[in-house]
């Protein structure tokens, strides 16, 4: 079918609808011209094909059984649209780009009025045809399946993936880090295995004291460890500001280790006294912050205990233990002692100092030194507590030292005050070490 049409000699339009039945396949080529400046009217009819009339449709086949009419009226100021739906029996506002009715009926059509539309209006009804008669002449096309969202492949997918979890026991101040496994580790040697361990190290710091690790299992990607370390000495504090690292690493006898992957944990994350599992791809190496303040750099953690004992009028510190602290020696060890003063010591009478536990970096002392001192001159008082490393022939070595008192901050000046106000009640805080040393401290 071919109509054309003319608006006082300015414009043509020209209509084409070629349907042709092939291997029950058919094509529509639709060509519309539209004037903005005159009156136009289109015709356009759908003959039968070749085919027998009692031709049926599946999919985007259409039966042509009878022919249709259609016409579109459209002018300046008035547009009128008007068309016979034969699947409904009412006026449409578009025309279709290709009728899908099993059966057409011949029927009056009925005009529905729009208001003005402008030319980007236009334009998009036009694309709008256009675009419907373009995916109705590709009926052997798939629409495009959704991009369905995956794991984005990088570096990492093949350093391996590691099983863990997290407890942090509140009421002990232990964290407890439970390395079970790993999985598809990077082959870091020439066997195409690995000598896999693990590594933890709590940030900010970057002192060994600070470092736990597991056994290393020898020519593995897949190593079980089960094994649990436990940080002592974590405090409320240290749950929000720390970080804990964890790091997968190669033994090698011969060269240095090798580092695999690793992953990060904020500690504010975990809830207290509930276990929390983790399953995560490791990560390549990441930078340590370098620009955090050195003289804060952490040295391991020390447990004490403060009363004030009405009855002796006095206060009585307790050194109870150490935990992780800083290797001095060559053989991974110290020797740690315990000095406390109490400031400021005109007489310099205020020293104390525990005995030596050989070879550990976790000791237990469980000594306790009594102050005589007035319940109200506490509030004047600074408790100096260090750390130190006993060696035979040479200066002892600092490990680490820590301020309890009025001029103290977050936990230990919480601490200094719990005292205060509760009279005759032992109260243990731990306190972490750092490599600060206390005015009375510079030398043993």
């Amino acid at each position: 079918m071919c109509a054309i049409w003319r608006g006082n000699g300015e414009n043509v339009g020209i209509l084409l609808s070629l349907w042709t039945p092939i291997s029950l396949f058919s094509l529509q080529v639709a060509f519309i011209a539209v004037s903005s400046r005159s009156r136009m009217r289109v015709f356009s009819i759908q003959v039968p094909g070749s085919l027998s009339s009692s031709h049926t449709t599946s999919g985007s086949h259409s039966s042509l059984t009878s022919a249709s009419l259609s016409m579109v009226t459209s002018s300046v100021g008035d547009s009128y649209y008007e068309e016979y739906d034969s699947d409904y029996s009412r006026p449409s506002l578009m025309t279709p780009a290709i009728s899908r009715t099993s059966s057409l009926r011949s029927s009056a059509s009925q005009p529905s009025s729009t208001a003005p539309s402008d030319a980007s209006r236009e334009d998009e009804d036009v694309d709008k045809v256009f675009g419907a008669a373009a995916a109705a002449a590709m009926p052997g096309k798939k629409e495009e399946e959704p991009e369905v969202e995956g794991y984005d492949s990088d570096d990492s997918t093949t350093l391996g993936t590691l099983d863990f979890s997290l407890l942090y026991d509140q009421e002990n101040n232990a964290l407890h880090c439970s390395i079970n496994k790993a999985k598809g580790l990077k082959p870091m040697d020439h066997n195409g295995l690995a000598d896999p361990y693990v590594k933890l190290h709590l940030l900010p710091g970057a002192s060994k004291a600070n470092k736990l690790r597991t056994k290393t299992l020898r020519n593995t990607l897949h190593p079980v460890w089960n094994e649990t370390l436990t940080y002592y000495g974590i405090t409320d504090e240290d749950m929000v500001r720390k970080t804990l690292r964890i790091s997968v690493c190669d033994e090698d006898k011969f060269r240095h280790n090798e580092f695999i992957g690793e992953t990060r944990i904020p500690l504010k994350k975990l809830k207290p006294n509930q276990t929390k599992n983790f399953n995560i791809c490791l990560e390549k190496q990441l930078p340590v912050d370098k620009t955090e303040d050195k003289s804060l750099e952490e040295r391991g953690r020390i447990m004490i205990s403060l009363k004030y004992s009405s009855q002796k009028s006095g206060l009585i510190v307790g050194i109870l233990r150490c935990a992780h602290l800083a290797a001095m020696d060559a053989n991974g060890f110290s020797d740690p002692y315990v000095k406390t003063y109490l400031k400021p010591d005109v007489e310099k009478k205020s020293k104390h100092k525990t005995a030596v536990k050989k070879k550990t970096l976790n000791p237990e002392f469980n000594e306790e030194f009594f102050y005589e001192i007035k319940h109200a001159d506490l509030t004047k008082k600074t408790l100096e507590v260090t750390v130190w490393d006993y060696d035979i022939g040479k200066s002892n070595d600092f490990i680490g030292g820590v301020t309890l008192g009025i001029n103290a901050k977050g936990e230990r000046l919480k601490h200094w005050f719990d005292c205060l106000k509760n009279k005759d009640k032992k109260i243990e805080r731990w306190h972490t070490l750092t490599n600060e040393l206390p005015g009375s401290a510079f030398s043993d």
